[in-house]
């Protein structure tokens, strides 16, 4: 398992949930919802350098099939963004069912969606963040994709 810390991002339309691991890359936690909008790429490049973030892990939205949804291609353009915006490499993890399984496991806690809104992100965030961990620690290899800031338009 790679040491450092890293930085999870679940991309929406309207909000990006933040989560961090711990420098051991064993546990992933939440950190904030930032709109999204002027200043949220601005806003990520502070956290990732004020966590000292090793790497940053991006959710890519694919559907059940593994196909590309509506969402697929803006986060790939964001992740795009985030890659050019800081040196820090940016890798894009299958995120598959992440914002469903946060909202499962809010409502298990007793929260209803609107109670949720604020932090459903940051849940997403989470998982997708641990779920790259758990697969890192248990094949050895880095999870999914690094983007290449010098591809694209």
């Amino acid at each position: 398992m790679r040491a450092g810390v890293r930085l999870g991002i679940d991309v929406g339309k309207a909000r990006i949930g933040i989560s961090r691991s711990d420098p051991h890359g064993m546990l992933a936690t939440p950190v904030e919802t930032v709109r999204r909008g002027d200043g949220d790429l601005a806003r990520i490049v502070q956290i990732a350098g004020e966590i000292e973030a090793a790497e940053i892990v991006v959710g890519l939205p694919l559907a059940l099939s593994g196909g590309e949804t509506a969402s697929t291609q803006d986060a790939r353009e964001f992740a795009l963004l985030v890659a050019r915006g800081i040196p820090t490499p940016v890798r894009m993890v299958d995120e598959r069912l992440s914002t469903v399984s946060a909202q499962r496991a809010l409502h298990a806690s007793g929260r209803n969606s609107k109670q949720s809104r604020p932090v459903i992100d940051q849940v997403a965030a989470v998982i997708i963040l641990q779920h790259a961990l758990d697969f890192e620690r248990s094949g050895g290899t880095p999870p999914g994709v690094v983007v290449d800031p010098d591809e694209g338009p």
